[in-house]
């Protein structure tokens, strides 16, 4: 008996929360960002907005038990629409077996082109390769190559979860979704909010421009200062990206190890002054020129 039209196991859209399924007509028309962020349903806060609340929690929590115990790790950002035989794709993929030989863990959104070339070279590596979804309109699902995925309905959720457990970002040539995960990391290494976070762009002709703008208009007109720029590693080279971040680690790493030498040293010197202090204090019991 052939299959009824519209009705073909393994080929008909499936969309994940948690541990439900949605395929066919049961897939809403709108997601869960687009619910909590559209004023025009801002009548049902009263009945609705309290229970998202909870729910955005449970992400969080979902996110921070899933990932507190991985290695240090990496993320990547290029774009879906990558073709597997583009320059992006080959890099991103020699990328990720470099971050993985590096020691370190493989970040990605989890989805198609840029994300599942890293997700390979990692995996193909012998690297743990990690794939943070999204709930979007147009379902892209998990690539094949993700050892560990969380599936999240909110942006906000997701992208703590790329800053918290990463030791670095590195962005390939993408869209709108790369840029701002790329601006958001610049932000936040700006603003102090994440100390020593290196932020490599890899793919000079596609990055240049941008760079050109930031260096001759934003700096040069004052919106951002000449040494910002300096967050920025720019590089073609797979094995400098990575060289990169593993020389910021380690500086970070002294610096910490600095810091904690000198506050031992001072809590030493502190003690010390304070035998001598109390060594050569006066009894009150024997000095006080009383008689008994």
């Amino acid at each position: 008996m052939s299959e009824s039209k519209g009705r073909q196991p393994g080929r008909d859209p499936e969309r994940h929360r948690g541990a439900v399924t949605l395929r066919r007509g049961a897939i809403p028309t709108s997601t869960a960002d687009q619910r909590l962020l559209d004023s025009r349903s801002r009548s049902d806060w009263k009945t609705k907005d309290a229970w998202r609340a909870l729910r955005i929690l449970s992400e969080f929590v979902e996110g921070f038990d899933t990932l507190a115990d991985l290695p240090p790790a990496v993320s990547v950002f290029g774009s879906a629409r990558s073709k597997p035989e583009s320059p992006e794709c080959r890099m991103a993929e020699e990328l990720g077996a470099a971050l993985t030989r590096a020691g370190y863990a493989v970040i990605t959104g989890g989805g198609p082109g840029v994300m599942e070339a890293a997700n390979r070279g990692a995996s193909e590596a012998g690297g743990l390769s990690v794939g943070l979804g999204i709930e979007l309109p147009f379902e892209q699902g998990l690539n094949d190559w993700v050892d560990l995925a969380i599936d999240f309905r909110y942006f906000f959720a997701r992208k703590t979860m790329f800053v918290k457990y990463a030791q670095a970002f590195v962005v390939l040539p993408g869209g709108f979704g790369t840029m701002d995960e790329l601006f958001e990391a610049l932000t936040l290494v700006q603003t102090g909010k994440v100390t020593r976070f290196p932020v490599v762009l890899m793919g000079t002709a596609y990055w240049s421009g941008l760079i050109d703008w930031l260096r001759d208009t934003m700096a040069v007109e004052g919106k951002i200062g000449a040494i910002d720029l300096e967050l920025i590693c720019l590089t073609d080279d797979v094995a400098a990206a990575v060289r990169h971040i593993v020389e910021a680690e380690a500086a970070l790493s002294a610096e910490q190890e600095a810091v904690r030498e000198e506050a031992v040293a001072v809590a030493a010197a502190d003690q010390r002054a304070a035998r001598r202090a109390s060594a050569g204090r006066p009894d009150r019991a024997a000095g006080d020129g009383r008689e008994g």
